[in-house]
């Protein structure tokens, strides 16, 4: 038992550190900054102890007297774990003067986004249907409370309320499919249902699909995939900076890692590839989410859409998981990898110059930047042209391996269309990089210089890491380049039978 203990000892430590600042956040004596630095330091703390099990052939069912086989401790739920707790991490290192100068802030943030974190390190590991919504769950409940964290703006409390009913709705059909699987299959646990689906796919197709479109559309809801899209730009506007950093990041790597398991386990015994559903969704995700993005004018809103197409282009390798592709799986987790960097980049700047601005950032605003913040607008540059997909970056090699696993699953189609979006989506990123570059400032409304503090020091990583990942080789031995990760990312797969 103490064994067993052990293994669950970061998802204890990050559930019991919620407790813990939540009655510490009643302490006069507690500050927002104390508790900012305790919740960053129960994240790196659980982070090195999760670690040192990556790649360790650890392969356990945890405390399974009690929960039999529902959870499990592999490769594949380590390296998402770390995934979080980095990215939980560097959202709150990021955000620090953004935290600092909202007085709407207190320590049930700092809780509700430790709770959220547990809530997606079950998911996670989870080896069950009912142990997968119960994670799933948790992290959404979590994320609607800090959406509407700013009590006292409207728009704020709307996208609460709208993500709140509409986040709901969408989880009881995953819990509908689930109850049908059950029906049929006697059992929820992810690799009897394999079993199941091989033995008695044809006999039982119809009740398996059906199941399985009401679980997918759930997790495509979540995703933010069209036409389950409409809350995504009100949501993601309304929520503040770090929420929506949150959100369009690591809640976005959490929906992939259970997507993975499930397309492993229970999707490819059904016939949802031969119905041609996921394929259609995927071309509808990849066209609505640009139409989107080529018509904001708020960057913030412009990387709310473009996080759509984002997860059109996972949807691309997701749905190739079955058809021949042994590249699909790693290419998703090395994408969600480039992505986070990418993303969490863009969104940080924008947050960090958002400290002083009292409304949302525009395309126009940027003009000349380049000229007044130099080295933001290098970076922001980065940013952009990885989000794009320009060669020598890491969001290149990501897109690179998404449509070789497309590829690989005879998906031409879809191939081809994630290559002529990825063109489009040169119009909205190169666009801020225009202003920044070539126009003149309209007024000097900069004042916020640039210093490196714990706001923006990960900034610099990242736009660091954004190049090294496109064209980072062995250079430095214990730091790895592209093909290092998605090594790693195929170690993580492998671990679960993919």
């Amino acid at each position: 038992m103490r064994e067993q203990l052990l293994l669950t000892l970061p998802l204890m430590l990050v559930a019991l550190g919620g407790f813990a600042v939540l009655i510490l956040a009643r302490s006069p004596s507690w500050s927002l900054g104390r508790l900012q630095r305790l919740s960053m330091g129960i994240l790196a703390l659980a982070f090195l102890l999760e670690l040192p099990r990556f790649d360790s052939g650890l392969s356990r069912y945890l405390l399974a007297d009690l929960f039999g086989h529902a959870f499990v401790i592999d490769d594949f739920a380590v390296l998402f774990d770390l995934m979080f707790l980095l990215g939980a991490f560097l959202t709150l290192m990021v955000n620090t003067d953004y935290l600092e100068k909202r007085r709407y802030y207190n320590g049930e943030f700092f809780a509700l986004f430790l709770f959220s974190i547990f809530g997606m390190m079950i998911l996670a590991h989870s080896n069950d249907l009912v142990s997968a919504f119960v994670g799933l769950e948790l992290a959404s409940l979590s994320i609607y409370a800090l959406v509407g964290y700013h009590k006292n703006n409207r728009i704020s409390s709307e996208a609460m309320l709208k993500y709140l009913v509409l986040g709901s709705a969408a989880g009881v059909f995953f819990l509908l499919g689930i109850a049908i699987v059950y029906g049929v299959a006697g059992t929820t646990i992810l690799p009897e249902l394999a079993v199941f689906a091989s033995a008695h796919g044809a006999e039982h197709a119809a009740t398996l699909t059906v199941a399985g479109v009401l679980m997918l559309s759930t997790i495509l809801f979540k995703i933010g995939a069209v036409p389950f899209h409409s809350w995504v730009l009100d949501v993601y506007h309304g929520a503040p900076f770090p929420v929506t950093m949150y959100m369009a990041s690591i809640f976005k790597i959490a929906l992939f890692a259970l997507g993975i398991r499930l397309f492993l386990f229970y999707f490819g015994g059904t016939q949802l590839h031969h119905l041609g559903l996921m394929g259609f969704l995927t071309a509808v995700t990849l066209i609505g989410g640009s139409w989107l993005a080529l018509k904001q004018k708020l960057l913030k809103r412009m990387l709310a859409a473009s996080s759509i197409v984002h997860g059109g282009y996972m949807m691309i390798a997701l749905s190739s998981i079955g058809l021949g592709s042994d590249q699909a799986a790693p290419a998703i987790m090395f994408y969600l990898l480039s992505y986070f960097i990418s993303a969490v980049g863009a969104f940080g700047i924008l947050s960090y110059l958002a400290v002083d601005q009292g409304r949302q950032l525009s395309y126009d605003d940027f003009k000349g930047f380049a000229h007044k913040r130099p080295y933001m607008a290098a970076m922001m540059a980065i940013f952009m042209l990885s989000l794009a997909g320009f060669p020598s970056t890491i969001g290149f090699l990501g897109k690179f391996y998404i449509f070789t696993s497309a590829i690989e699953s005879k998906q031409f189609a879809l191939a081809g269309l994630g290559i002529f979006i990825a063109f489009v989506s040169v119009y909205y990123y190169f666009k801020l990089i225009a202003k920044m570059y070539f126009y003149d400032c309209e007024r000097d409304c900069w004042r916020r210089t640039f210093r490196f503090d714990w706001s923006t020091t990960p900034i610099v990583l990242m736009a660091v890491m954004a190049i090294w990942g496109g064209i980072g080789t062995g250079l430095i031995p214990f730091f790895p380049g592209a093909d290092g990760l998605i090594g790693i990312a195929k170690t993580a797969v492998l671990a679960i039978g993919g």
